[in-house]
């Protein structure tokens, strides 16, 4: 599927509000991100609308399109409900399960571990709980779990940025070798543990 310039503008500016580059409150004026893009206003107002589906921006009457404010207090409500979705989700993906799709899950963990920046890091993560994830094939609850992980991103960015190092993940590597073993319940066990360490 090609990606339309509103999918090119909606990604651009919501990796901008994920990494703090455009702060809670910045206007996003549709003729500055027309001229960005070199297009018209229709594919800049179809991906504002989708930053707004999304949790990242509020329209405000009279007051054009600002990037939502972040609420500390929702982290704690992401965190459950991504151990609650992102764990039922493996659960359905385990019968389904084939070899390629735990050989993807495992090149995209090296490639997390990898990662020489935050910014590269929290990409390559959600591409990793993303493929362990997909083979569910429920889309309704994976775009569901793609909006946490949004919402818990920008989290991230505001609070560790600073902190972050490189590392070997030592979930992610247990989790695909619980895959490998075809152990359901030792993967979404191990799964629950880490998404509940990033409190």
């Amino acid at each position: 599927m090609t990606a339309t310039i509103a999918d090119r503008i909606y990604s651009a500016l919501s990796e901008r509000i994920v990494t703090g580059q455009l702060p809670a409150g910045e206007k996003l004026r549709q003729d500055h991100i027309a001229r960005e893009f070199d297009t018209s206003h229709v594919p800049v107002r179809e991906a504002l609308l989708r930053l707004e589906a999304h949790g990242l921006a509020r329209s405000e009457p009279r007051r054009g399109t600002r990037v939502s404010a972040l609420d500390p207090a929702e982290i704690r409500e992401v965190i459950e409900m991504r151990v609650a979705l992102e764990v039922l989700a493996l659960t359905h993906a385990f019968p389904r399960l084939s070899d390629a799709d735990i050989a993807a899950a495992d090149t995209a963990r090296i490639a997390c571990d990898e990662a020489e920046d935050m910014a590269s890091w929290e990409r390559l993560n959600r591409q990793f709980h993303r493929i362990i994830l997909a083979p569910c094939g429920m889309p309704r609850l994976l775009a569901s779990i793609d909006d946490l992980h949004i919402a818990a991103a920008r989290h991230l960015f505001a609070n560790w940025q600073h902190q972050w190092r490189q590392r070997a993940d030592k979930d992610h590597a247990a989790i695909v070798q619980a895959m490998m073993r075809r152990d359901a319940a030792a993967a979404c066990e191990i799964l629950r543990r880490h998404l509940r360490r990033v409190r």
